[in-house]
């Protein structure tokens, strides 16, 4: 992805989500700027650590004894609690130089469990700070140390490529001298090169599904973005296959049961179903209900909910079919319905009269 792509799958994953981005580009792409970028325009503080430069005693603090007990002294980088939302950005993290400096942010960059904190050795960050990491790739042209799975699969790794025209958008913004900007745009090929997929060897686990989970569900991704930010959780031929299995569910009927039943997960799927698929769900729908099946509250509002996002054409018929049915008629006459249901009746009473 480009670097206004990037910014985009930065600010959903963390605004809407406790996950670690981890930021994978050749030098000079942009990497810091975007990040800086994002923390401004979702007006969080931006709080560097140079990853390269920093001993262990610089993220976990320094050893005190307060009586009988030792404790850490809190890092002078160290968000407070009541302080204002906070981007931490680990920056050159395969740069750490001891390896107990990667063996301690190691833990930073964990998502925390469910109602628990994100913490570094005895610290615990405050839930509405967030971390961001930014990496050179290990392809054997900086001297950085290889991340191991185990790190990997507590990331969502992002890989931002160079992109002349997002470059050019850029140039114009902070007016470049104009001989430089005229230069590139007839000689991209002299902006940074090596745009080949970095091998990180990110394979699936546990773990990773589940961030896949919680970005699918609380993130508003761009489509063609999607399969590359699964990638970076699962490995390509995961997400390659999870997105064709996806795409081949959207192209079958959503079923009864899903609409009754499921409805809050699938109802971004069901108004998007084409005509010829919506009416194969509506007749399955109406089959169901003919049988005289009882509806409990959540299924009525369901059904209701289903038949406020058809088109007008195809709920005007669909209500007219459902008031045949006496059970489903005496559900859609309520009160509480009027809003979905009274102009379809109203319509209906109109070509009886």
């Amino acid at each position: 992805m480009n670097i206004d792509q990037l910014k985009t799958v930065l600010r959903e994953i963390i605004t809407r989500t406790d996950l670690t981005p981890c930021v994978v580009g050749h030098r000079g792409v942009g990497k810091t700027a975007a990040i800086i970028q994002v923390s401004e325009e979702i007006d969080f503080s931006y709080q560097p650590l140079r990853l390269g430069q920093m001993e262990v005693g610089d993220l976990v603090g320094i050893p005190y004894r307060n009586e009988n007990v030792m404790h850490w002294s809190r890092p002078d980088w160290w968000p407070e609690v009541d302080a204002k939302p906070t981007l931490v950005h680990c920056d050159e993290l395969n740069r750490a130089q001891q390896e107990d400096t990667l063996q301690a942010i190691f833990q930073f960059v964990e998502p925390p469990a469910q109602g628990q904190h994100r913490a570094l050795h005895t610290h615990k960050l405050a839930s509405q700070h967030r971390v961001v990491v930014a990496i050179n790739p290990p392809d054997g042209t900086y001297q950085v140390a290889p991340l191991d799975r185990a790190l990997l699969d507590r990331m969502v790794v992002l890989q931002v490529e160079s992109d002349a025209a997002c470059w050019g958008r850029y140039a114009q913004q902070q007016q470049f001298n104009p001989l430089i900007r005229q230069f590139i745009g007839g000689n991209d090929a002299f902006l940074a090169t090596g745009n080949n997929s970095y091998d990180l060897q990110i394979e699936p686990s546990e773990r990773a599904w589940e961030m896949v989970s919680i970005l699918k569900q609380k993130c508003c991704l761009p489509a063609e973005l999607e399969m590359e930010v699964y990638s970076g959780v699962i490995g390509r031929e995961a997400a390659v296959s999870f997105s064709s299995w996806c795409a081949e569910q959207r192209q079958r009927p959503l079923s009864a049961e899903q609409i009754l039943n499921n409805w809050e997960q699938i109802a971004e799927q069901a108004a998007d179903q084409r005509d010829d698929i919506q009416a194969t769900s509506m007749s399955e729908l109406s089959t169901l209900l003919d049988s005289e099946i009882r509806l409990d509250r959540s299924q009525q509002d369901n059904l209701v909910a289903y038949i406020e996002i058809l088109p007008r054409d195809m709920r005007f018929g669909f209500v007219k079919t459902l008031l045949q049915i006496p059970t489903v008629a005496a559900i859609l006459s309520q009160d509480c319905y009027d809003h979905a249901i009274l102009d379809v009746i109203s319509k209906i009473s109109e070509e009886v009269a």
